[in-house]
């Protein structure tokens, strides 16, 4: 099925975001819309909702995750957004569970959750999870929903082993270089991934995001990973057409998923079969 048909069938491909404040949540989305501008909001009945009232309302603590966030310059992908379970304790907890068992259940398809990112901060000094996040991935049973850990300002831990490399004897220059691998290899042995490989519900993927604030920040491995993580066809080809800024993607989609199949295909021997050949690798693309 092309992304035209898709769309008119799902409309959009739909993303709860979970994480704490200061995640760095608001961040990763414009990145991954490929933009600076901040997104609209609408209500449940798809009612734009006036920043000032939205802004009142989070001043007194309220925060509706019915609510949708949409970038005008991606509209395909829509956002829910929690803020976390230390904001709002239990009740938090049971509104995350109820809206994505909701979601998962939903009859209506233009309704329904595609995925979960799950954003865990590494600047802070304990960079352990709270108790609210271990109650998620021990609780909260997911369904047929992915979830990925995003583990966001993973350039913190480059400080960290940058100074590790200097105790050691490493000169300024090198150590500036070696950091980031140093990092990374004390991340794959550390705690974090031990305790997600050891809980009820894991999440079915995780990917390290370094200084996402930048201009030239690559959002690349997110769209590579959140792919990965669906099992279906449609939906995959849904996110792969809609997300914007990783054009190899799309490429790598439409060559493993669609052109090896038209190669062994004696259709493409004709005009016709060019066309239709060009138009199924198209439906990869933007």
């Amino acid at each position: 099925m092309d992304p035209s048909k898709i769309r008119k069938k799902i409309v959009r491909f739909r993303i709860l975001i979970i994480g704490r404040a200061n995640a760095g949540k608001t961040t990763i989305l414009q990145k991954v819309c490929n933009t600076r501008e901040n997104p609209v909001i609408y209500d449940s009945a798809g009612k734009k909702i006036d920043p000032a009232v939205l802004e009142a309302s989070r001043e007194r603590g309220l925060h509706d995750i019915e609510n949708e966030m949409v970038f005008q310059n991606n509209p395909g992908f829509v956002f829910h957004d929690s803020r976390g379970f230390e904001a709002g304790g239990e009740s938090e907890f049971n509104m995350v569970k109820a809206f994505i068992a909701d979601r998962s259940k939903e009859r209506d398809i233009k309704k329904r959750l595609h995925v979960i990112w799950y954003c865990i901060p590494m600047d802070e000094s304990a960079r352990s999870f709270t108790a609210g996040e271990v109650k998620f991935f021990s609780q909260c049973d997911t369904g047929n929903i992915p979830v990925m850990v995003l583990f966001t300002k993973f350039d913190a831990l480059y400080d960290v082993a940058f100074a590790q490399l200097r105790e050691e004897g490493t000169s300024r220059k090198d150590a500036k270089g070696l950091a980031p691998k140093r990092a990374e290899e004390s991340f794959a042995n550390g705690p974090q991934l031990e305790f997600l490989e050891n809980v009820q519900w894991p999440p079915k993927s995780h990917v390290c995001l370094p200084n996402m604030n930048l201009d030239d920040a690559d959002c690349g491995p997110l769209m590579e990973r959140t792919a990965g993580t669906l099992d279906d066809e449609m939906l995959t080809q849904l996110f792969v057409s809609t997300q914007q800024t990783n054009l190899a993607l799309c490429m790598k989609y439409a060559v493993e998923r669609t052109f090896t199949q038209l190669v062994d295909s004696a259709e493409t021997a004709s005009d016709k079969g060019h066309e239709e050949a060009i138009g199924k690798l198209g439906t990869w693309f933007p």
